[in-house]
């Protein structure tokens, strides 16, 4: 495998960017197969190098046919913010495209195309999946924070208001919206395009349980293909480094 740490600039947010890509080196045969890739989102502490330094993500794809992008959004929450600004369409859409562009032999297929991620990169990772579906066949997330219409009216009294406000506007106004997981999940279903496999992780002793559990239970409802599982354990590293092992196995990756 390759490791490339990339410094790049993005239109849409008006400056400099970074990412990892780890990417599968090929020394023996020459091969015109395209590669999977798998875009790995950060917490709302982290930033690119995240993944790197607190798992062993290089080693566990090692022997996979996988590219992993792990690109640094900021506190920006995967979302066009209220007042900042466009995380949505910087991680979205143009960040797959200056991928594509960099490295020419990843797969434009929806089928090879996956996204995953932790807390704040857990909704973000559903968010992508959800609401670009004709993009990506699979997302996973990692002790999610997948209900932000709740997070953003527990805080409406509190001295976080300012901080959520400036993402996702008025308390009130995040159910129903483009930035609720539920209702985008629910709107999916109603509509002609593709639905993801979803595959959902969280610690039972996670903050953010009930939130994955509401998700599970929304999604079971709708009939997607979701895989959930649960188990022992909190919002630490100690977990994730051991749940995305899962995930890679859980990607539908040609053998």
């Amino acid at each position: 495998m390759a490791l490339f740490q990339v410094s790049f600039f993005s239109h849409t947010l008006g400056m400099s960017m970074q990412m990892n890509v780890i990417y599968p080196q090929r020394n023996d045969v020459v091969s015109d197969k395209k590669i999977p890739v798998l875009y790995l989102l950060h917490g709302m502490s982290d930033d690119h190098s995240v993944w790197l330094r607190n798992t062993s993500i290089e080693r566990y794809v090692s022997e996979l046919n996988l590219a992993v992008v792990m690109p640094s959004t900021h506190l920006g929450w995967y979302t066009d913010m209220n007042h900042g600004n466009k995380y949505w369409t910087f991680i979205s859409d143009e960040l797959p495209k200056i991928c594509h562009s960099f490295f020419n032999n990843l797969s434009p297929r929806r089928e090879d195309n996956f996204v995953a991620g932790l807390s704040m990169g857990g909704y973000g990772a559903v968010k992508m999946g959800l609401g670009t579906s004709n993009r990506f066949g699979a997302v996973a997330s990692l002790s999610g924070a997948l209900d932000v219409s709740a997070i953003c009216l527990e805080n409406q009294h509190t001295e976080e208001k300012p901080f959520w406000t400036n993402i996702f506007g008025d308390a009130l106004s995040v159910s129903g919206s483009d930035n609720d997981l539920l209702a985008l999940a629910s709107n999916l279903k109603l509509s002609k395009e593709p639905l993801p496999k979803v595959y959902i992780w969280c610690g039972t002793e996670d903050f953010l349980y009930a939130q994955n559990v509401t998700m599970k239970e929304h999604l079971e409802s709708l009939d997607y293909d979701l895989t959930y599982e649960e188990s022992a354990g909190d919002h630490q590293w100690y977990y994730w480094d051991a749940q995305i092992q899962r995930v890679l196995q859980w990607l539908p990756l040609e053998k």
